[in-house]
């Protein structure tokens, strides 16, 4: 029960933290509207989240314009379980194909970009959701500032960067059959990881984590 309070209270403090930093880079204080990959909610934590922490915070302070949600795919992650939680909470979320990223960027006026992450390894580099590492790439091409949302726990200095990192691979099904209909060729060779690692370079916004908001360089050493 301390673990689970803990959580919640660390996850708030992750929200309030990302919502100050994203909204003094917004010229006029926002409204801002968002995009973010996967499932970072409740349902991925003990409660409130991590990068959907920041959404919820935004949304508590009336500076959430909306919030566009990638499918994320192949799991869905983000259509099944972030969509859910945000028109729960009367959040206006927006979901989108992973595909559609870039596009949402350039022509939905996204303002910033907030994911959540599994590991960061010493030098900031971040493991993630697979998709993260393209979402970070079209980020940073269109100037918008990419943040991580990670509580200071996620952190592991024996990793010298995400080279290191293991990246489990899911079964070659999930991209070939949908609700058990075959949707590919039978035999077709897949790769399907489950995550990918951004470079720290592209963290352009900043690791946020309990403590505050910090350069991807600096987070392991601060914390």
């Amino acid at each position: 029960e301390g673990l689970l309070e803990k959580d919640r209270r660390d996850n708030q403090n992750i929200g309030a933290h990302g919502a100050s930093d994203i909204l003094g880079r917004v010229p006029g204080g926002g409204p801002v509207t968002l995009l973010t990959h996967c499932n970072t909610g409740t349902l991925a934590t003990a409660g409130y989240g991590t990068a959907l922490g920041v959404v919820r915070a935004l949304h508590q302070r009336g500076s959430l314009s909306r919030v566009f949600c990638t499918e994320t795919r192949p799991y869905n992650q983000g259509s099944r379980l972030s969509a859910l939680e945000l028109r729960h909470d009367g959040v206006p979320v927006t979901i989108i194909a992973d595909s559609a990223a870039a596009a949402a960027m350039r022509e939905r006026g996204v303002q910033a970009v907030v994911v959540g992450a599994d590991r960061v390894a010493a030098n900031g580099d971040v493991a993630n959701k697979i998709g993260t590492f393209q979402l970070a790439v079209a980020a940073r091409h269109m100037g918008i500032p990419f943040y991580v949302a990670a509580p200071s726990t996620t952190c592991d200095p024996t990793l010298a960067s995400g080279r290191l990192i293991p990246i489990e691979e899911r079964p070659g099904t999930e991209l070939t059959h949908l609700g058990g209909v075959l949707l590919a060729e039978p035999d077709v060779d897949v790769w399907n990881p489950a995550f990918d690692v951004t470079p720290h370079e592209l963290i352009t916004g900043g690791i946020i984590t309990e403590w505050g908001v910090f350069a991807p360089s600096e987070v392991c050493r601060a914390l």
